[in-house]
Order: C-alpha cells, then sequence, then structure tokens
C-alpha cells in the first residue's frame, strides 16, 4: 500500500518531495507533544497550491489519510500522523506575498516563520501583535491551524482577530476563498472562522490574508515581585478595575521562578511565591502614565519589589524571565508535558493553587507560568516518559486538572489546541450536543474522513 501510494505521489511531485527513508520517517512521527509518536507511510513536500490540491485529489480517492504540518512544535499531538498516512509538510510554501500598507494587510502562504511575519511587519512601520512562545520557529500556517495565542493576548487578542481571509484545499481538492481585504465584509457564514483553530480537519490552509496595525509608540516592562500568590492574582484585577488594559500580565509560581533562575541569572529572589511580567505600550506620554500607576497598583497589592525596566534593552531582560521560562524548565528532567488551561481571571489564584496540590499529592513535580491576564495557565510537568509508573500518575494528575479547569468555568485549551493529547476530555467540556455539532461540520467538509482522522475526536 505505501509502496503504491509513493509512486502514485511520484507522478505529482519531484523526487526530492517526497520522503520514505526511515530516517526521515522518523523525525516526522512526531510534534512537540511529548509521548506521541506513530510513523507516517511517507512525508510530501509541496511547493505550490496547484500541487496540495492535487495530493488531495489522489489521497481522497484512495482514502489515504493526511495530516498537515508546518514546524511541528505543536504541544497537543495535532501534527502527529496517522498510521499508514501522508504527512503533508508546508514548510516550502514559505513566501511573503505581499505588504499592503495602505490597506494594513500582509498576505503570506502558510510555512513562513511567524516571526518573520513580525519582522516584515515591524520593516514597514507596522505590527503584527499574536507572539506565540514559538514565534522563532512556528509557522503562520499552523498558528491559524491552533488559533495560537500568546503574551500580548491580553490586550491585542489571539491569532483569530488578524485573520481576514484564507485560500483553503478541501479534502477532495477543491480550492474555497473566504474573506478578503475589505474591514466589513457579512456576505454569507464567516466560513474563514471554521477553518481557525480546526487543527488540520476541515482543509489545508494555502494562503492566509493578515491584519496588521499601526506599531505602538513606545513601550515599558515591570516586574513584581511576590510572597503569595493571591496577591499577584489581586494585582492582575485590581489593574484592569483601574481601566488600564497591559499588553503583557504574565507570571510565573515560585519552581518556575526558581529554574529561571537557575539557567538564565536574572537575579529573582527564589524565595517569591509568584514574579508578575507587566508591559505596556502606546503613546509614549501615556505609557508613561499607565507605568506609574501599575507600579503604585502592585505595591498597594502587596509586591515586595517592583522593577521598572530604565531602558529597552532592560525591559528585554526582565521580559527573558518569563520568556526563558519553558527552556529552562526542560533542563530538569528528560520529558517536559507542558499543558494549558484556562480559567475566569477571578479563579487564577484558586486554580494555581490546585495544580500545586495535585502535583504533591500524585508525586510530580510541576512548574506553573503563563498569561495571568487572560487566565490562560501553562502547568509544566517534569518527569521521564521512560517510567511508566510516574507517567501514570502525571496522566491522573492531568486528569484532575483538565476536570477542575472545567468545573471553574474554564476550558481544558486556551492556545495550543486539543489534538490527540486531550480529545479524551473534550466531550465533559462541549457535552454531547457539542460534540455531535463538531462530527457533522467535520463530515460536511471532509466526508471520507481523510484529514487528521483521529484529531480531536474518534
Amino acid at each position: 500500500m505505501a509502496d503504491a501510494l509513493t509512486r502514485e505521489l511520484g507522478g505529482l511531485l519531484r523526487e526530492d518531495q517526497i520522503l520514505t527513508s526511515p530516517e526521515d520517517l522518523s523525525v516526522y512521527a512526531f510534534d512537540g507533544t511529548a509521548m506521541l509518536h506513530q510513523r507516517p507511510a511517507c512525508v510530501a513536500l509541496p511547493e505550490s497550491r496547484d500541487e496540495v490540491a492535487r495530493i488531495l485529489t489522489l489521497c481522497n480517492e484512495r482514502e489515504v489519510p493526511v495530516v498537515t504540518r508546518g514546524s511541528g512544535t505543536g504541544l497537543a499531538g495535532g501534527a502527529v500522523p496517522s498510521q499508514g498516512g501522508v504527512v503533508l509538510c508546508l514548510v516550502r510554501l514559505n513566501r511573503i506575498l505581499e505588504l499592503d500598507a495602505a490597506n494594513l494587510v500582509l498576505v503570506a502562504e502558510p510555512g513562513v516563520l511567524t516571526q518573520k511575519v513580525a519582522d516584515e511587519a515591524q520593516a514597514a512601520g507596522l505590527f503584527y501583535p499574536p507572539d506565540p512562545g514559538s514565534i522563532k520557529i512556528s509557522t503562520i500556517g499552523g498558528n491559524v491551524a491552533n488559533n495560537s495565542g500568546g503574551l500580548r493576548g491580553l490586550k491585542y487578542g489571539v491569532t483569530r482577530d488578524y485573520i481576514m481571509g484564507l485560500e483553503v484545499v478541501l479534502a477532495d481538492g477543491q480550492i474555497l476563498e473566504t474573506g478578503n481585504k475589505c474591514v466589513k465584509d457579512v456576505a454569507g457564514f464567516a466560513l474563514k472562522d471554521l477553518f481557525i483553530g480546526s487543527e488540520g480537519m476541515l482543509g489545508v490552509i494555502t494562503r492566509i490574508t493578515l491584519k496588521l496595525v499601526p506599531a505602538p509608540e513606545s513601550k515599558k516592562t515591570l516586574l513584581g515581585l511576590y510572597d503569595e500568590m493571591t496577591a499577584a492574582a489581586a494585582t492582575v484585577s485590581a489593574i484592569i478595575a483601574n481601566k488600564i488594559i497591559p499588553c503583557t500580565l504574565e507570571f510565573l509560581d515560585r519552581t518556575t521562578i526558581e529554574c529561571v533562575e537557575s539557567h538564565a541569572k536574572i537575579g529573582l529572589p527564589t524565595d517569591c511565591a509568584a514574579v508578575l511580567l507587566m508591559e505596556v505600550d502606546g503613546h509614549a506620554a501615556q505609557v508613561e502614565e499607565q507605568t506609574q500607576q501599575i507600579a503604585a497598583i502592585a505595591r498597594q497589592g502587596g509586591a515586595r519589589e517592583v522593577r521598572v525596566a530604565a531602558s529597552a534593552a532592560e525591559g528585554l531582560q526582565l521580559a527573558s524571565a518569563r520568556r526563558t521560562a519553558f527552556s529552562a524548565l526542560a533542563r530538569l528532567a528528560p520529558t517536559v508535558v507542558l499543558e494549558d488551561v484556562t480559567v475566569p481571571r477571578s479563579a487564577l489564584a484558586q486554580m494555581v493553587g490546585y495544580v500545586q496540590e495535585v502535583g504533591q499529592r500524585h508525586q510530580v513535580k510541576v512548574g506553573t507560568f503563563g498569561h495571568m491576564g487572560d487566565g490562560n495557565l501553562h502547568p509544566t510537568f517534569l518527569c521521564d516518559e521512560r517510567d511508566e509508573e510516574e507517567m501514570a500518575r502525571v496522566e491522573r494528575a492531568l486528569e484532575e486538572v483538565f476536570a477542575y479547569a472545567v468545573e471553574l468555568g474554564g476550558t481544558i485549551t486556551g492556545e495550543h489546541g486539543v489534538g490527540l493529547a486531550k480529545k479524551p476530555f473534550l466531550p465533559q467540556q462541549l457535552g454531547p450536543v457539542g460534540m455531535d455539532i463538531l462530527r457533522r461540520v467535520k463530515a460536511s467538509f471532509d466526508p471520507k474522513g481523510i484529514l487528521n482522522p483521529g484529531n480531536m475526536f474518534d
């Protein structure tokens, strides 16, 4: 079957666009998610929309599974291939097609790195706000497929808020154009929104029209050190109650602070219960005023110390406390399970405390960091996947964390997606009607079920 499929793909692509060796296939057997591995039958590397369409037409006719992939940075198993299937890797569709400054629009192919999108916008005096933690290596297509968030989500929103139009190749090879450069367009259903966050289950995105915004004139960075997590959470609520919306409101718990300080030597006291990273941007006078207001609110709210960056370089150094959190934690164990739950801001301290209690009860090491401004937490379990008994304890801890997040009115994923890793937990959040609607939407776009089968739901 695999040999016949490879021969047929050979009629559509050059030899260097098809990978079949065991060494190559092992590279594409996993994404950034721990513990999930499955070799595909082959890897296809199309270089145009039309090649994508021809590949999907063939696979749909043969009922061969197709899993679309970018850089493979996903953390929910959404790019783990199906048995006997094709990995459709889009990294060679990597051109920025247009930067239209007059309409504040950038048009890109899906394989463009997110950092390149941000850099191109900046070079034109514009700003692309979404900044997932993997911004330097993730692709914009993967960001759209997972509706990625990032550190600036509180003020600027997530990827969905910057998608104006998409070109999508459907499962049978048909090409759909949805959306455009218009700021207003209510003609028909908002089809593009179905593909944002669809995790490659409804179609393959081959062109993306992105909204840009004017670049902020100024930015200031603050770091607040707290002896109690509840005080840090209360500070976040107080800042927003004072009608200040920072571009960044991030936090680290004690375990993460210890790891970051050991790794990056920023000068953080390791006996803190929490660190808040706070950034404001906009017009210079407003930024200066809000910086002073936030510093005062943090001190009134119980911050042991508030550090205000005196320069852009110092601001980057302070911000590195948050941006190095994952890599710092990853140094401590062979396996890192980086999770992603979101709760209402009012329940943040409660959720963080519960994660710590669950870790202690199941005897697993866990550090928590995340986007306190929008309630998105990243409990990070440090373990060893070769230890079956330890991994069983991690799984039990995760089940309890997801269930508690839903109980608090939250969600099992704020930005990483469902993928293979979280699909057992999706029904408890969506319920039977919600799950039925998902399946009906999937069946209408992909009746033979070839696109990322088994992802999100069976």
